[in-house]
């Protein structure tokens, strides 16, 4: 039986669609580490941690906003490499009440990025 998800794919996938992919692209890779590289011919698969993020370029479709969550090994140095990368801050980093120390920007294309380390409580 031929396999419905492709290697080092979840079941949800998040694709962003933004008007300038390359830009994307190259703030994923300085904020959060990220590997892959920019595909003017396809979606670009972005692989940050254990999960891939496809980037496209809005085309037919219209560029969209988008919220994500990233989970991270230290909160408060990936929101500054964030910054550094060319973010804005939309929340510093905090102990929220459920565990997490979250952080939250926009990047350079308008997503926005919860961005957080679990602290077990």
């Amino acid at each position: 039986m031929a396999k419905s998800i492709p290697d080092g794919f979840h079941t949800v996938t998040p694709r962003l669609v933004v008007a300038d992919p390359a830009k994307l692209v190259q703030f994923l890779k300085r904020a959060f580490g990220a590997s892959g590289d920019y595909a003017a011919d396809a979606p670009s698969q972005m692989r940050i941690g254990d999960s891939i993020v496809m980037v496209s370029g809005a085309g037919p479709r219209k560029p969209m906003q988008a919220l994500l969550y990233l989970y991270v090994d230290d909160a408060d140095a990936t929101y500054q490499r964030a910054l550094e990368a060319g973010a804005v801050s939309i929340e510093e980093p905090e102990e929220m009440p459920y565990g997490d120390r979250r952080a939250m920007i926009t990047d350079p294309c308008g997503n926005d990025w919860q961005i957080a380390t679990y602290r077990q409580t």
